[in-house]
């Protein structure tokens, strides 16, 4: 695809009218009107009430004629394709957020290098990488069982 002069093609400054961007992507205005009628690529509008366009647009644009001319994908799939799209670059973003919260979980943590015990009393002992819970002291408890006599 040739590029926009002046425009990288995820530019998505709206600054082309409907002809223009129709021009563009090498289609006719109705067929842009149609696209945004059924939702496959909106721009955005003018207070009047114009569309304008963004390279971003066009470049979807051309994408969509790409995948109807050439590939003969219907409109409906050409949609499947950009929700898919769309989900899986949320998913990345994502992704990298949860890396980040566990790579601060991690630092907080001192790279996951704690260690747990259960203490004398039942509760749980925060312990570092070779470190031994303390001992208890044999004779602090003392338990006396007695059989209970039945009468």
């Amino acid at each position: 695809m040739a590029r926009i002069s002046g425009l990288s093609g995820d530019d998505e400054t709206p600054v082309f009218v409907i002809s223009v961007a129709a021009e563009l992507a090498g289609m006719h205005a109705q067929t842009l009107r149609q696209y945004d009628r059924i939702g496959l690529v909106i721009p955005s509008r003018t207070r009047g009430g114009g569309r304008r366009y963004s390279a971003a647009d066009v470049t979807r644009l051309r994408e969509v004629q790409r995948l109807s001319q050439d590939e003969g994908v219907s409109l409906e799939g050409i949609q499947r394709i950009f929700e898919l799209e769309h989900q899986v670059a949320a998913l990345r973003d994502r992704v990298l957020e949860l890396g980040a919260e566990l790579d601060a979980a991690r630092e907080e943590l001192g790279h996951g290098r704690r260690f747990f015990a259960v203490g004398s009393q039942g509760d749980i002992v925060a312990l570092r990488h070779g470190q031994r819970p303390r001992p208890r002291n044999a004779g602090q408890a003392l338990v006396v069982w007695q059989p209970r006599r039945r009468d």
